[in-house]
C-alpha cells in the first residue's frame, strides 16, 4: 500500500483557505526525527503526521520542519542542533512540539535553512538558529525566535544554507547572511548580519533562494538570477558568476520559481514547467543527466501549478491536484515506495487533492485536503 495513514480522514470543501484543517504527510530521510512521526525510521512512501489541522503555510527546513496549524500556532521538530527548532535547547524531536504559546504565526520559511524564519500575522519577521544568518546584526546563535528588525511588512523568506532572501509587501527584496559567490545579490561577496535591501526596486513579486544562487520574478513577469553559476544554475547560457540580478532572456510570462542545491525550476503563466542547472540523477526531469545552462521545457504539458526542490530531487503538483516526483531517490525521498532514481516525472500514488508540497535535503512533505 503506497500511503500509510496514521490519523485523520479526507475531507472536502468548496472554499479552500490557507488556514483550512489540512493533512500533513511526510516521507524520506528521518535520522533526526524530521518526518515528525515519532521515530527515526526512514519512509519511502508518504506517512501522515499527526491530526487533521495543518496550514498550507507549513514548510520544511534543513533536516527539520516548521509547521503552522490552522489555529496560528507554530510547531517544530527534527534536528535540534544549534537551537534550530527554536525550543530553547539543542534537543532533537521526532514529533511536532509547539513553539511557545502564541497563535499569531502566518508563514514559515521556504528553502533549506539552518536558520529558520517565520512571519507573524502582524507582518513582523522572526528567526532563530545560526546567528550569522538571523539578520539582527549580532551574529549570535539563538535557540528561541528573535525579531528581525522592526519592519511590519514582510511577506515571506526563502533560505539557502548560507543566506536568507526576503520579500516585503512593498515589492522590495532583502538579503543577509554569508556573501560568498555573490548570491546575496548586493554586487559583492560581503557577509551581512543585517537584512539589507537589494537595490531600490519595488517591483519584485516572487523569490527563490537555493544553494549559493538566487532566483526572483518581477511584477512584469520577467525572471532574474544571480550568484554561483558553476553548472549553469543562473540560466544565462554560460557559467559566469553574477553578484547582482541579471534577467534570464526577455520573456514576461514567468509565474513562479524555485531553486534546489543543483538546479532551478520555474512555471510560466501558461502552466508549462522549465528547468536548468546541474542534472544530478535526472533532477531536471528531462529524461537524461545532461546539464543545462538555460531554461528547457519539461515535456509539453500546460497543467503544472506548484514546484518544490530538495538537494537533488523535485516535487510538483498539477492543476488536477496530483503529485509528481523525480530526481535522486536515495532514502525514498521521492515517495514512490522504493529507492530508484527517476529522470522524468512519476506520479506519487493516485490521490488528486494535494494542496502544496515542500522538500528539504533528503525528505519531502505534502499538504493534502
Amino acid at each position: 500500500m503506497l500511503f500509510q495513514k496514521v490519523a485523520g480522514k479526507r475531507t472536502t470543501t468548496s472554499m479552500i483557505s490557507p488556514g483550512a484543517p489540512f493533512q500533513l504527510w511526510a516521507w524520506g530521510e528521518n535520522t533526526a526525527g524530521n518526518l515528525g512521526i515519532g521515530d527515526v525510521a526512514r519512509r519511502s512512501s508518504p506517512v501522515q503526521v499527526g491530526a487533521l489541522n495543518w496550514s498550507t503555510n507549513s514548510s520544511a527546513g534543513r533536516n527539520m520542519f516548521v509547521g503552522i496549524k490552522s489555529d496560528g500556532t507554530l510547531w517544530t521538530w527534527g534536528n535540534g542542533g544549534g537551537g534550530i527548532l527554536g525550543q530553547g535547547d539543542t534537543v532533537s524531536r521526532s514529533s511536532p512540539t509547539q513553539l511557545g504559546a502564541l497563535a499569531t504565526w502566518q508563514r514559515g520559511p521556504t528553502g533549506n535553512p539552518n536558520t529558520p524564519t517565520a512571519v507573524k500575522t502582524d507582518g513582523t519577521l522572526w528567526a532563530w538558529g545560526e546567528g550569522d544568518k538571523i539578520g539582527d546584526g549580532l551574529s549570535v546563535n539563538r535557540s528561541t525566535p528573535i525579531q528581525v528588525g522592526t519592519a511590519t511588512n514582510w511577506s515571506y523568506v526563502s533560505s539557502g544554507p548560507d543566506f536568507q532572501l526576503g520579500l516585503r509587501t512593498d515589492g522590495t527584496i532583502w538579503a543577509w547572511g554569508r556573501g560568498g559567490h555573490g548570491y546575496q545579490g548586493h554586487g559583492d561577496r560581503i557577509t551581512r548580519s543585517l537584512a539589507t535591501q537589494i537595490g531600490t526596486l519595488t517591483t519584485w513579486s516572487k523569490i527563490g533562494a537555493a544553494w549559493r544562487h538566487s532566483n526572483a520574478i518581477k511584477t512584469n513577469g520577467t525572471l532574474w538570477t544571480w550568484g554561483n553559476n558553476q553548472f549553469g544554475y543562473l540560466g544565462q547560457q554560460d557559467v559566469v558568476y553574477r553578484s547582482s540580478p541579471v534577467q534570464v532572456g526577455t520573456l514576461t510570462t514567468w509565474a513562479s520559481v524555485k531553486g534546489s542545491w543543483y538546479g532551478s525550476f520555474a512555471i510560466k503563466t501558461d502552466g508549462t514547467l522549465w528547468t536548468w542547472g546541474k542534472n544530478v540523477k535526472g533532477n531536471l526531469g528531462l529524461g537524461d543527466i545532461v546539464d543545462r545552462s538555460s531554461p528547457v521545457q519539461l515535456g509539453t504539458l500546460t497543467t503544472w501549478s506548484t514546484i518544490a526542490a530538495g538537494l537533488s530531487h523535485v516535487l510538483a503538483l498539477k492543476t488536477d491536484g496530483t503529485l509528481w516526483a523525480w530526481g535522486y531517490n536515495g532514502l525514498g525521498r521521492l515517495g514512490l515506495g522504493d529507492a530508484i532514481s527517476r529522470s522524468s516525472p512519476v506520479q506519487v500514488g493516485t490521490l488528486a487533492n494535494w494542496q502544496t508540497v515542500g522538500a528539504s535535503e533528503a525528505s519531502s512533505f505534502g499538504i493534502y485536503l
